[in-house]
């Protein structure tokens, strides 16, 4: 099977690359929700005892999101294009990063009984999409490369502005010349104010010298990290100070515009099934500030590393049902962001042990089954009556 790669864009994200075609014997919708490993392993069912997210509404700064895609139907508002130019809706290299995104949060699934397709981690949620960077296949790209303008810092605060619980912000740059943005800094410590928890992905240089990504780095954002299904650190997540929680990111089955499924990797993943975590939080416990929840989750992840966080997996598994157990103990209380302190530089990129035995969740979920920086993509499924046909 033929395989291609093609990087560069808007904000330096490396989107959706690599696509390979699987043989028709996985052309059964039960066989896409099998694969979704990520829902036992955070424990979906039982957090969805309490809530599947519903009054919630988490923004998508990405590429466009599909509104008409079967797993997200009636789940995606109205949102803004703070691009302006480049492909538009109803073209493919318009929405299929952020539309994978949305999936992954705020998917429902599809057929009777919602059994066919990708479910999100919060199906009851609501996506409000705004386009804040051109999918990795638009034409336009090469006129915008290397720029990233004010969109991502125009768009936080558009989203926070206009009802956004959570923000996802599955893109970063963590290129050599990576640097703060004061624009983009003090649009997330905006969003914080208005009570917006903001969720990024730590990045992709897990590989390539773990530089340092942003919007990840900025104070009060929640850094996701990557994880295989066993657990273990996937070798392309970024090692810093600033990882929060992992979170699945590798292998992992993402919805598309052409009514295909995927699968992909990368921490672009790894922060929409955080932000995911996070929707059911505010459902259930809507007061609490972005602090108390980025707390909360830190002391309810599981498989912590030894001495408590590193570089690799910060705190741990992300683990939403443990998360509401612990916040209906909680009241809710004024906690602003604080700058980073010496606490987060700590034992490094990995250590040797854990507190908890990964095996203990990994091991049943690999038997049993049988993206912000970069996604490569394997075709899993295009539909019942759909033809098999080369990506």
């Amino acid at each position: 099977m033929s395989v291609t790669t093609r990087r560069a864009g808007l904000l330096s994200v490396l989107l959706a690359a690599s696509v390979a075609l699987v043989p028709p014997t996985a052309a059964h919708a039960d066989g896409i929700r099998a694969k979704q490993w990520a829902l036992d392993a955070m424990h979906t069912q039982q957090a969805w005892q309490t809530t599947k997210g519903a009054g919630v509404t988490v923004a998508v700064l990405d590429t466009g999101v599909e509104n008409d895609h079967p797993d997200l139907v009636g789940n995606v508002l109205t949102g803004k294009d703070m691009i302006g130019f480049g492909a538009v809706r109803g073209q493919r290299p318009w929405a299929r990063h952020g539309t994978a995104m949305a999936g992954i949060i705020a998917g429902h699934g599809h057929g009777v009984g919602n059994d066919d397709g990708v479910m999100g981690i919060a199906p009851e949620a609501k996506i409000l999409p705004v386009r804040v960077i051109l999918e990795d296949d638009d034409p336009a790209r090469a006129k915008a490369r290397n720029t990233r303008g004010n969109a991502l810092a125009e768009g936080i605060r558009w989203a926070a502005d206009h009802g956004a619980n959570v923000i996802n912000l599955s893109l970063g740059d963590d290129s050599a010349s990576a640097h703060p943005e004061a624009g983009e800094d003090d649009a997330v410590q905006y969003a914080l104010r208005k009570g917006a928890v903001v969720v990024a992905s730590a990045g992709n240089g897990g590989e390539k010298g773990d530089h340092i990504s942003y919007p990840a780095a900025y104070p009060g954002v929640i850094a996701a990290t990557a994880v295989d299904k066993f657990g273990t650190r996937a070798s392309f997540s970024t090692r810093r100070w600033y990882a929060t929680v992992a979170a699945p990111g590798d292998d992992v089955v993402i919805a598309d515009p052409d009514h295909k499924y995927y699968e992909g990797w990368g921490t672009s993943a790894a922060s929409a099934f955080v932000s995911g975590a996070v929707a059911l939080i505010k459902a259930a416990h809507p007061d609490l500030t972005p602090a108390q929840i980025k707390r909360l989750l830190e002391e309810t992840a599981r498989n912590a590393p030894a001495g408590g966080r590193d570089d690799s997996r910060g705190f741990g598994f992300v683990d939403p049902a443990a998360a509401l157990k612990a916040a209906a103990r909680l009241r809710p209380y004024d906690l602003q962001p604080a700058a980073y302190g010496e606490k987060y530089f700590g034992s490094g990129p990995d250590t040797a042990t854990s507190q908890d035995d990964t095996a203990s969740w990994a091991a049943p979920l690999a038997g049993g089954v049988g993206v912000g920086l970069l996604v490569v993509a394997v075709v899993l499924w295009r539909g019942r009556r759909r033809s098999h046909e080369d990506f």
